[in-house]
């Protein structure tokens, strides 16, 4: 129990510190999409449940601006998306989160207009997901 706390903390703090994989079309740089500061993610291995601390943690580090993070687990993936309060009138989680799901081959996701999360059974598609957030913000 203890040891699989600490693997879960230093993917949490690796996550945070920018290291994610993925390569360039879904690095874990933050960058400007569409006039938008953007960060998105994947992260190998990442319980889906930490994916709302992480963006929560994002989006205070952005300010303003999208988040979005996908989490491989076994071949299958787990999207989440965070849009900034003083954006969720112009972006809906919800409607990013969908594009995600749509390219991980799911269907649906849910939640808020400014958290919401979704997953997918094609986890090789992670860099699209993130791809097709990219795309509905810009």
């Amino acid at each position: 129990k203890r040891l699989e706390k600490e693997l879960a903390e230093a993917k949490k703090a690796l996550a945070l510190s920018g290291g994610g994989s993925g390569g360039d079309a879904a690095g874990s740089a933050d960058e400007e999409v569409g006039g938008v500061a953007f960060s998105g993610q994947v992260l190998e291995g990442l319980n889906p449940k930490e994916l709302r601390p992480l963006l929560d943690e994002t989006k205070q580090r952005l300010g303003s601006g999208v988040a979005a993070i996908v989490a491989v687990n076994d071949g299958k993936a787990s999207i989440a998306a965070a849009v900034t309060d003083d954006l969720t009138n112009r972006f809906s989680a919800v409607d990013l989160v969908r594009a995600g799901v749509a390219a991980l081959g799911g269907k649906g996701g849910g939640g808020r207009p400014d958290m919401a999360q979704g997953g997918g059974p094609d986890g090789a598609k992670a860099a699209d997901a993130i791809a097709a957030v990219k795309g509905v913000i810009g």
